[in-house]
């Protein structure tokens, strides 16, 4: 005897196809993972490129992607806003798309190979591939990689007498315009490295010395502030519980009425700071970067992501992200490349990731 399907069991097939074939999640209809043969160089950053018309983390790793590998592809170099920070942020949409095969072995073949026949072009390139190294390992095999240690312990070497770094000031903030900065870079490095490295004899001597720079060196804007906040949260003896508050309620306060926030307003108090162009601070547009940076710190200091400043914040992520897949951040500096968009892509994807709200 041969049995009829129930109504009930055929109405959940039919319910099943619809969800498979006409909903079904992007990552099942990615396109295949970019390389240096087939990226191509990405759009122009415009302050007027169209909203996406919904909020796609698959979006979000292929810009991240062409980013990186463009970048790598035309300029062979490693860069604080696009490839390096690809290796910081990356990791947290590897589910949704896989990340690009050729970004991290260029660096590692800089740190084995490149810095032993040329030498690194500057001591900061040596701190931002020890660090980002060292963050992705931490997201990605939990085990610290051979090519990282050597990483880290370069770094180590290359420490200055009052505890910092030669750090690039070419007048591009928040990354390279001084040499605090450098210096807390440094610090989450040290102290996110999988494997204890930060109890290695160069790790414990390491961070004696960042003590001590960050002891007589105070932060010169909100930023860098926020920065040390970040740092004491996996190093030790730089802020308690009671000294992270002022800097948690100051961020806080800059959140605008949107519910993001504006990376020209977290340098609002650094009066050395002024536009090659002599064109005013834009205070008032919320942007990916400072909002992605703001929330993800938050999530590392322990602020819940069901926190109503956090929710409007994400909120303003997802109502924000460019049709390309990208979150625009203006340059606080020059209106003309704005590449530090490309921070404020990593940090977007950061920020959703640190409080599950990935798609």
């Amino acid at each position: 005897m041969v049995r009829t399907p129930s109504r009930s069991y055929v109405r959940y097939l039919l319910l099943f196809f619809v969800v498979q074939f006409t909903y079904a999640p992007e990552a099942l209809v990615a396109d295949d993972v970019l390389t240096l043969e087939t990226v191509t160089e990405p759009e122009a950053f415009d302050p007027d490129e169209p909203l996406a018309e919904s909020f796609s983390s698959l979006q979000a790793a292929r810009a991240l992607d062409q980013a990186a590998l463009h970048w790598q592809k035309k300029r062979q170099c490693g860069t604080c806003h696009t490839n390096f920070a690809y290796l910081m942020a990356r990791p947290a949409l590897n589910s949704i798309r896989p990340t690009a095969p050729e970004v991290r072995p260029f660096f590692e073949d800089m740190v084995t190979r490149r810095w032993k026949e040329k030498g690194p072009r500057w001591d900061a390139e040596v701190v931002a591939a020890a660090v980002t190294l060292a963050l992705n390992d931490r997201q990605t095999t939990g085990a610290l990689h051979p090519v990282t240690r050597q990483a880290l312990d370069r770094m180590c070497s290359l420490q200055a007498e009052d505890g910092g770094w030669d750090w690039l000031k070419c007048g591009w903030p928040p990354m390279e315009s001084d040499d605090h900065y450098g210096v807390t870079f440094a610090a989450v490095g040290l102290g996110s490295a999988p494997s204890d490295y930060a109890h290695t004899a160069a790790g414990e001597a390491a961070l004696e010395g960042v003590r001590k720079y960050l002891r007589v060196h105070p932060a010169p804007s909100l930023h860098h502030r926020a920065m040390l906040l970040w740092a004491s949260t996996v190093v030790g003896g730089l802020l308690d519980h009671d000294a992270r508050q002022p800097i948690l309620a100051e961020l806080f306060a800059k959140q605008r009425p949107d519910g993001g926030w504006a990376i020209a307003g977290l340098f609002a108090d650094w009066s050395d700071h002024t536009r090659k162009d002599d064109e005013p601070q834009d205070t008032t547009s919320s942007d990916g970067y400072a909002t992605g940076f703001v929330i993800y710190i938050a999530r590392q200091v322990g602020v819940p992501a069901d926190d109503l400043r956090l929710v409007r914040g994400l909120q303003w992520l997802k109502k924000n992200q460019r049709s390309s897949g990208r979150w625009f951040t203006p340059s606080p500096t020059k209106d003309s490349k704005h590449f530090i968009s490309n921070a404020g892509t990593a940090f977007a994807a950061l920020a959703l990731h640190s409080c599950n709200a990935l798609d």
